[in-house]
């Protein structure tokens, strides 16, 4: 199975919009990650997002690009300061390749805790609209397959 952890695409201040949307910087950089996901042929059955409108913004774009359906869902306990404990043992329980986008820094310890067991090592440096793709095995293992940042598709 694989997991693709994303941290949502660039947003606006909290004084621009308090609701923070992505910006138009933030929109274009989750545009030609989906593109590219596409393109490479990558494919899941569901997209995941943690309910603020900046993850949900970028979920929509990466399921229009990645999912039968072209849509997401949110779900519970990927707020930027929730414990990851508990959403690793809910991973566990996950049999299809799946999307997840939420926030610094969670995104940043579930990373850590699914590859090391321990949340506060630091593997990864997410970016806004940054991919983290993991492998996971029977046994519930989890590697890094690959990272890919939006400054990588600059020219592209």
């Amino acid at each position: 199975m694989k997991l693709f952890l994303v941290q949502h695409g660039e947003a606006l201040r909290t004084d621009i919009d308090p609701q923070r949307p992505l910006s138009q910087q933030g929109a274009h950089d989750v545009e030609k990650m989906a593109a590219l996901l596409h393109r490479a042929g990558i494919g899941v059955e569901r997209v995941l997002h943690s309910g603020k409108r900046r993850a949900q913004q970028t979920a929509d774009i990466l399921a229009r690009a990645v999912t039968a359906s072209g849509v997401s869902d949110d779900i519970s306990g990927m707020a930027p300061n929730d414990p990851v404990e508990a959403f690793a043992e809910r991973i566990a329980s996950f049999t299809q390749d799946t999307v997840l986008v939420g926030h610094l820094p969670f995104m940043s310890r579930l990373v850590s805790r699914l590859v090391t067991s321990d949340p506060q090592q630091t593997l990864v440096a997410f970016r806004p609209g940054s991919i983290v793709c993991l492998e996971g095995d029977p046994s519930g293992t989890f590697t890094i397959s690959w990272v890919l940042r939006p400054e990588l598709l600059a020219g592209a």
